[in-house]
């Protein structure tokens, strides 16, 4: 027999509302707080937000084709259209047949040595602020990502490209405002919201039509199209419909600049942040990097013998994951754990608060990277943790994004001592990512 999801109380309603403005977070936990599934009733629309392994693998595994991208990516649509994270159907599974092998295995393990020579560079980059005023992690680890994301998947320099993080930050802005305010405000009104974000839009058509142009000169002249980009050129030459398929093309390249860099720019930016207040979990990661590595930089077989700063990515992850909501429409009626979700309603799933249901793991505020050692993981479902998604719209980025982050994490540890400024908040600012409100600042020394 189906039921249907407790919810809060009317007179609950307006505060949640206004938490959906200015404390997502939070509303995430008063909703986590109700149940394992709650339904919220705005108006015409039904929000239902599940926060158990198994509602989460029947929605994004069992019966993924009934849920399509939800709230927060359709406002991200305006930028990323069609691309990778946002199309649905014939259109999403033939991009990701075309960048697929991008991410085999082998050739991420090829991708190891530009991985490591970016982090080195990061290392040289932040030792000239040595004993100096602080730098912004935060930022330096967008410009770290974008580096090596021209290498690894575009096969370019995006060191000319300074623009593209502030342009994905206007977009997500956008974003999130037109996510709270449920698209009641007219998008052709001239607000500086709207103003900065269609300038940004422009900036980052034009970077891609600039990507694109660049590559094509290059394999015209015989290089071959091994990389993501590449291969999504070769892909759109081959489309019958040529001025679709540009357009497509270019929201894909944008997609692949945002999906590439955010991400692992977050991960890092928490993972550093949690090792510089948890000293001891600190010193372990120095000690392991300058055992495996001595002074030289990672090769991709040291990636499994850096068991434990693995773990501390993984628990980075856990406590501060990159995406922190999962939304999807559900197309169809559907029965979830036993209750009834609606055709149309909004599903929600939160990887922030199912990493930290109380009933899956033990003081789940608390740091703890061993709860990633093999045999705790073994007698964990695996739906427990999904900092990378889960069914068949699983990141197709993860392993580049673990190995960098690992990399990076190890070398910027073994060299460097960083150290947060007194007072500073390190708050979470819940966007299309889970950023650190008002950045990372962070004196710099050498390590010892």
């Amino acid at each position: 027999m189906t039921r249907i999801p407790p919810g809060p109380p009317l007179a609950a309603m307006p505060g949640l509302l206004k938490k959906l403005a200015v404390d997502r977070l939070g509303l995430m936990r008063d909703a986590a707080a109700l149940g394992d599934a709650v339904r919220v009733d705005m108006g015409p629309k039904k929000l239902y937000i599940f926060n158990h392994p198994d509602y989460a693998k029947h929605v994004l595994a069992d019966n993924s084709t009934n849920y399509h991208k939800g709230i927060g990516l359709v406002q991200a649509r305006r930028i990323l259209g069609d691309g990778l994270l946002t199309s649905e159907g014939d259109i999403w599974q033939g991009q990701r047949r075309t960048v697929q092998p991008a991410f085999k295995p082998g050739r991420i393990a090829r991708q190891a040595e530009a991985v490591a020579e970016e982090a080195a560079n990061l290392v040289a980059l932040l030792r000239k602020h040595e004993g100096a005023g602080p730098v912004d992690i935060q930022s330096e680890m967008t410009g770290l990502t974008l580096g090596v994301l021209g290498r690894t998947l575009l096969d370019t320099d995006l060191g000319g490209y300074d623009s593209v993080a502030h342009s994905f930050e206007a977009v997500q802005d956008q974003a999130m405002f037109e996510m709270v305010t449920q698209d009641l405000v007219p998008k052709w009104l001239p607000t500086r919201g709207q103003l900065r974000f269609r300038k940004a839009r422009r900036e980052l058509h034009r970077v891609a039509d600039s990507l694109v142009a660049q590559r094509t000169a290059r394999m015209a002249d015989g290089e071959a199209p091994d990389d993501a980009l590449g291969r999504m050129i070769v892909a759109a030459g081959r489309a019958a419909d040529a001025a679709a398929a540009q357009m497509r093309l270019r929201e894909e390249i944008v997609t692949l600049l945002l999906a590439g860099h955010e991400t692992t720019a977050s991960t890092l930016s928490w993972t550093l942040s949690l090792l510089e207040s948890h000293p001891e979990a600190r010193e372990r990661v120095r000690a392991e990097a300058l055992a495996v590595l001595g002074e030289r930089t990672p090769r991709m077989e040291d990636l499994h013998r850096l068991t434990y700063t693995t773990m501390v990515v993984q628990e980075a992850m856990r406590l501060y994951p990159p995406v922190w909501m999962l939304s999807r429409v559900a197309q169809q009626e559907d029965e979830v754990g036993g209750y009834l979700v609606s055709a149309g309603a909004d599903v929600l799933i939160s990887p922030y608060i199912l990493h930290r249901h109380p009933g899956l793991w033990d003081e789940p505020d608390r740091f703890d990277p061993t709860r990633f050692d093999a045999q705790r993981v073994a007698h964990r479902s695996r739906y427990a943790y999904i900092p990378f998604g889960a069914g068949p719209r699983f990141c197709v980025g993860s392993n580049l994004g673990m190995m960098e982050a690992v990399f990076v994490t190890a070398l910027v540890t073994r060299d460097l001592t960083l150290t947060a400024l007194p007072g500073h908040s390190r708050a979470a600012e819940p966007m299309l990512s889970l950023r650190m409100a008002g950045g990372l600042p962070m004196t710099v020394a050498a390590a010892g």
